[in-house]
């Protein structure tokens, strides 16, 4: 079995599942269900403030409400493709790829 193939089996074991949540999958805490709540109360709050907020100047109206928090939306996710750090992560596949590639042309990885 493969790296790639653990993950695929991995990824399909129920929300909720104690091997999931061990490796740390917080996605997969919450189901359909939950989404679809969050996805709710984020059309909710943002119709409630569009409706206090109608015929209010720009410069007076309340800022737009946040949406719902989910499992896992408090990871920090690098909006930059050049940030510092996707650099780094590029930089370090790289030299993971180079050396894969040198331990197959040598015979260690078949």
């Amino acid at each position: 079995m493969t790296w790639r193939e653990l993950r695929c089996y991995i990824r399909q074991l129920p929300p909720g599942s104690r091997t999931r949540i061990a490796i740390g999958d917080e996605d997969s805490i919450w189901g359909l269900q939950e989404h679809l709540t969050a996805v709710v109360i984020d059309e909710l709050r943002t119709s409630n403030w569009q409706r206090a907020n109608d015929g209010a100047k720009r410069s007076e109206q309340t800022p737009a409400p946040k949406p719902f928090p989910r499992p896992g939306s408090d990871r920090k996710q690098a909006a930059d493709k050049n940030s510092a750090e996707r650099k780094a992560a590029r930089e370090r596949a790289k030299q993971r790829a180079a050396q894969r590639k040198q331990a197959i042309a040598a015979g260690h990885i078949s």
